[in-house]
């Protein structure tokens, strides 16, 4: 798999169920955030060669190549795609990236809003009307179960608890082919946001989820397994990657041990 950002190697070579190629655009301009050590395949990747990408970039455009190479390749379903937070926060120009992550933080004025009511009910919110995207609340909070049968979500607690990390809100898009697994409650926006879902793009699939801001929120136990599990989903369908013994609960988060450093 073609993965964009290094802080998620690990977790998904240690899965055994992955061989993890790192590719990042030279025009992303942050030498100062790239760790010791960094080593990245050459930009942009060959996507003939992976099931899956997984991106959390945020970024310049991506070459007009490998943006018609990716839109092809999910649509053919030779390819499957993985949306981390910020990388829903990337190509407001480019429609076909829109819609293959159905929603993300984007202009008001460019789509249409999801949220999730105290009853559970879908509301869309029309373009143009209401807030423009934004992080309201940041801190710990619940992420709720919307389907639990699907296989990412399968066996997992109704409600667990995530680490500190962003809520994003008031996410715009197309909103199309959205299959919605799970929701978060803002204390900033005071109603469900989406926080897991999935999206149908011709034949292929797509994993989307908002959470993962920093490492708080990347080494909560609830977030790398629906990482895995999600990823494993996109590139093939199905899931194997079981839900450890310490995923976190309704009142108790639950964290990834740091790596011990070597000298």
């Amino acid at each position: 798999m073609a993965v964009d950002h290094a802080g998620y190697e690990k977790a998904l070579e240690d899965s055994g169920k992955f061989t993890v190629e790192i590719s990042t655009s030279d025009k992303r301009n942050q030498e100062k955030l790239i760790p010791a050590g960094w080593k990245s395949g050459p930009f942009p990747p060959d996507l003939s060669k992976f099931d899956v990408v997984l991106s959390n970039y945020n970024g310049a455009p991506w070459p007009v190549e490998l943006q018609k190479s990716l839109d092809a390749n999910l649509k053919e379903g030779k390819i499957a795609l993985v949306i981390i937070h910020a990388a829903n926060n990337s190509f407001g120009g480019w429609n076909e990236y829109r819609q293959m992550i159905g929603m993300g933080w984007y202009d008001k004025k460019s789509g249409d809003r999801l949220l999730l009511n105290d009853k559970g009910e879908k509301v869309i919110i029309p373009k143009g009307e209401g807030d423009g995207p934004g992080h309201r609340y940041s801190g710990k909070f619940t992420v709720t179960l919307r389907d639990p049968e699907h296989p990412v979500t399968k066996g997992m607690p109704m409600e667990w608890l995530h680490n500190n990390d962003e809520l994003y809100d008031n996410m715009r898009g197309p909103l199309q082919n959205i299959h919605l697994l799970a929701t978060a409650y803002s204390k900033g926006t005071k109603v469900h946001e989406p926080m897991i879902w999935t999206i149908s793009y011709g034949k292929g699939r797509v994993f989307h989820t908002p959470m993962g801001h920093d490492v708080n929120g990347m080494r909560c136990v609830g977030f790398q397994t629906t990482l895995l599990r999600g990823t494993e989903w996109a590139a093939t369908g199905k899931v194997t990657i079981p839900i450890p013994m310490e995923f976190p609960t309704a009142d108790k988060i639950s964290i990834v041990p740091e790596a011990k450093k070597t000298k």
